[in-house]
């Protein structure tokens, strides 16, 4: 049985995966301009993988017991593209030290299984996040 302390890292996973597959297509949808273009697309396939990791985790939250949390964390679109970018770049930030704090949290409760399903969407994530600070590079 898993602890509440692990359900509750495993929905704060699912709030933010809420959060940002919202918050990226959203930008995908209003990013206008040349370099919106270049980028947009690239925004509406992450938005769909963090769809599909939400998903992953709430069916991983309700075998353990738990319930999934509907409601994302607060969304953040910005204005301009750099805005974006900056913003996407620190919530891929902060992902990716919530998935470590949960892998680490799974493997002391010996679920290997919840510990080898963040340490595949944390590599998505680190991918995210170096796209985000790819682009931001090219931006002054």
């Amino acid at each position: 049985m898993a602890s509440k302390e692990l359900l509750d890292l495993l929905n704060k996973g699912i709030a933010r995966e809420l959060q940002v597959s919202i918050q990226y297509m959203w930008q995908n949808v209003l990013w206008s301009g040349a370099r919106g273009f270049a980028v947009k697309d690239e925004l509406r396939n992450i938005a769909i993988v963090e769809m599909k990791h939400a998903e992953m985790i709430a069916a991983r939250l309700a075998y353990l017991g738990g319930k999934p949390t509907t409601k994302p964390d607060p969304v953040f679109v910005g204005d301009k593209v750099k805005d974006m970018l900056e913003l996407d770049k620190k919530v891929e930030e902060e992902a990716i030290a919530l998935y470590k704090q949960t892998i680490q949290k799974a493997r002391k409760e010996d679920d290997i299984t919840t510990a080898r399903l963040f340490e595949q969407i944390l590599q998505d994530e680190e991918e995210h996040h170096d796209t985000f600070t790819s682009l931001l590079e090219d931006i002054e």
